[in-house]
Parts: C-alpha cells; structure tokens; sequence
C-alpha cells in the first residue's frame, strides 16, 4: 500500500516538474503563468489523489482474511523454507551481554592466505589462478 503510495507519489512530482519546463510559454499566449501553473497543478493533484483512492480499493477489495490455523502453517512453512539455508548464522546475546553464534564462525579475510596469479586455482580445477576465478573481467 505505502509503495504504490510512494510510486504514484514520484509520478505526480515528475509530472509537476514536467510542467514547471513548459509553463513559461504560456506567457505568449497573455496568460499569467503563475497562474497557469496552480491551476493544472491542482488538477494533478486531483488526478494523483483519484489514483490512489482507486489503488487503495482494489488492494482492500483483494485482501484475504486467513484463519488462525492458515496463518500457523504459513508461519511454519516459512520457518521450514527458512531451515534451508546453510550459510546463515543465527547470533544472540546472553543475559550477561556476550555473543553466542550457532553455526560455523567465518574466516577474517587477513587470515586466508593470498593466492598468486600463477598458483594453482583453489577451487581445484587444476587451472592457473588467472585463468580460473582470478579472471580479469
């Protein structure tokens, strides 16, 4: 809902700043700009608010109320999903304050060796370093 606010939002500044480009020519046809210029800008206004009245009615309109047991099986088909994922790490603080990490704890960078431009790739592929995962783009 607050996205497509926003969107329609960005649009009707865009728009306003479209029409601040062009308003100056209706000087040549003996009309006052300024004024020119809130009139139609209040005219996008209305447009931008009609729009996104309608946005909000067709999002509400659509809106399905799930039952408590629906939404329990989301969560736990969620959380199941969520299991999946090998390389993410759950941490939390103890009631002392320090950092309990479950998983495997990642490797600092300075701590892994450097591979040569002309070493073997670790990746194991046999290539040179350069000719492998070193590859200039």
């Amino acid at each position: 809902l607050l996205q497509s606010m926003d969107s329609h939002w960005r649009e009707h500044l865009a728009a306003l700043d479209y029409l601040r480009q062009g308003i100056h020519l209706r000087g040549y046809a003996q009309k006052n700009p300024k004024q020119e210029y809130k009139r139609e800008a209040f005219e996008l206004f209305g447009q931008l608010l009609t729009t996104v009245k309608m946005d909000v009615t067709r999002l509400l309109m659509t809106v399905r109320i799930q039952s408590p047991d629906e939404a329990q099986q989301a969560a736990l088909a969620l959380e199941q999903q969520g299991e999946s994922f090998s390389n993410v790490t759950y941490t939390h603080p103890n009631a002392d304050g320090s950092v309990v990490s479950e998983g495997e704890q990642a490797v600092p960078a300075d701590e892994v060796p450097r591979v040569g431009r002309n070493d073997p790739c670790p990746c194991g592929s046999g290539l040179k370093y350069k000719s492998c995962h070193g590859k200039l783009a």
